[in-house]
């Protein structure tokens, strides 16, 4: 067998004999099949697993003869030959079928090396009691010169690909760019961020801070910012309370947070004289694009309210509502998250989304479906929802979950962002404008989608509904 522990080794037509064998086992799963009708097209039913509420398989499906066949490559691009072989042509009898959860064992046997490169090997693939389901034979170029390949991993696969910020950016490129107040800018990244917003046409910023930073960090993106206003404020906190200024001043309609501590910035904006609070409790809300869902998921509070007491999250489900609204969704599902989905005298968080939730029943919380205590399993998988047998309009469906505390909304934001690699974005709202919290480890894509966040939510305020509207699942 030509598998190292770092690498493939291949063996070259001199070096092959008559009789030379090389064999895998390959367990079939109902991924490899989805797979298979993603690359292949084939949508035969036969074919593709029907998955119940446990997300097991409901009937025998029988894996595509062609797929099976597939295999046979991997040995002899593999191990025998190895790296550097090219096919001529494969032919095969299928015997039998496999379905999902069968064992494979893919062979294949040199039978002829004929005028250079040829070789020519028998090819089966049987069950693991024995039973041969395809065999044939299999041309080659056998690779004629050593090659030894460092092990690669391949990039990892998700079966969905939602693309939710792409719709939401471009929404926002319909309307005019924002005038927008971007504190201290003075790294590589938060200035390409900006930079990029503007060039996309959703921002007008005005740059506040170190002005001698922020040139070299536009120099360090290798960005043009000769034509842009810049206020020149070395200190971070009067930079912050600036931006607030000219919020007053009418003359920005956004705030977007550069490379700062975010307290620093928050503090001038929650100041009782001079600040930018409302009438609502200010709060932050994430939006994650997480490949698998085909929705935005909507995260809050994980940024600003640590330990919010009943009446912050009053606010905090209203301020997270308005912007789904603003982000095309007409009536969002709200799910008040605790680790139960039954009230429980022993956690506090379980009885204030009972109350959160006939709250909106009663008018209280309004424009969207809102339900709680749900489990974060029932919240957002239906059959989660089914086995436990709930009755809600929110259980499978939630589109904005509203965590108990910071710690949980900040775990929970950040598993899905680093482990489940969904893309994030946010924005603070609840004060006069949008605030932009960027972190300082976003990339490029995360200020953009902010930006896009920030100009909706903007034009939602000052319209009374959104520019546009975002399909959503029939319920």
């Amino acid at each position: 067998m030509n598998t190292l522990v770092n690498g493939l080794k291949n063996r070259t037509l001199p070096e092959l004999k008559v009789g030379d064998t090389a064999k895998i086992e390959r367990r079939i799963t109902s991924r490899d099949l989805f797979l298979f009708a993603h690359a292949s097209g084939n949508l035969n039913p036969l074919n593709i697993p029907q998955m119940d509420e446990q997300n097991e398989v409901t009937h025998s499906v029988v894996a595509p003869s062609m797929w099976i066949g597939s295999l046979i490559s991997s040995v002899l691009g593999n191990i025998l030959p190895g790296p550097g072989t090219l096919y001529r042509s494969q032919d095969f009898e299928f015997l039998g079928y496999a379905h999902v959860g069968d064992l494979l064992k893919i062979e294949v046997t040199l039978i002829e090396k004929g005028d250079s490169p040829k070789a020519v090997f028998q090819t089966t693939v049987t069950l693991a009691d024995g039973r041969c389901i395809a065999s044939g034979k299999a041309t080659v170029d056998a690779p004629t010169e050593s090659v030894f390949f460092e092990a690669n991993s391949l990039p990892g696969l998700l079966l969905d690909e939602h693309d939710h910020f792409t719709r939401l950016i471009e929404e926002a490129k319909k309307l005019p760019p924002m005038a927008t107040a971007v504190v201290c800018p003075d790294d590589s990244n938060s200035m390409s961020g900006t930079y990029l917003a503007m060039a996309e046409g959703l921002i007008n910023p005005i740059l506040i801070g170190n002005q001698k930073n922020i040139e070299l960090a536009a120099k360090e993106a290798g960005v043009d910012i000769s034509q842009l206003e810049i206020i020149n404020i070395p200190d971070s906190k009067m930079a912050a309370a600036k931006a607030v200024e000219l919020v007053h001043q009418n003359k920005v309609n956004a705030i977007m947070k550069g490379n700062l501590h975010s307290d620093e910035l928050l503090s001038q904006v929650v100041k009782k004289e001079g600040g930018l609070r409302t009438q609502r409790r200010i709060s932050h809300v994430f939006v994650l694009n997480v490949a698998s869902m085909s929705h935005p998921l909507f995260i809050t509070d994980a940024a600003i309210n640590i330990a919010p007491d009943l009446a912050t999250k009053v606010d905090i489900v209203q301020n997270a509502i308005d912007l789904a609204h603003a982000c095309g969704i007409d009536k969002p599902y709200v799910a008040i998250v605790s680790a139960v989905e039954t009230v429980s005298f022993n956690i506090p968080s379980s009885m204030d989304a009972a109350i959160l939730a006939k709250m909106a029943d009663r008018g209280q919380i309004t424009g969207a479906y809102v339900d709680g205590p749900l489990a974060m399993d029932n919240a957002i998988d239906m059959g989660a929802a089914i086995t436990k047998h709930l009755s809600s309009a929110v259980a499978g469906k939630a589109e904005i979950l509203v965590v108990p505390n910071l710690e949980a909304g900040n775990m929970l934001a950040k598993q899905l962002t680093f482990i489940s690699h969904a893309q994030p974005a946010g924005l603070v709202i609840g004060a006069k404008v949008p605030i932009m919290l960027t972190s300082r480890a976003d990339n490029e894509r995360a200020r953009l989608a902010s930006c896009a966040l920030a100009q909706l939510f903007h034009v939602y305020r000052k319209k009374g509904h959104a520019s546009f509207h975002l399909n959503q699942d029939s319920q």
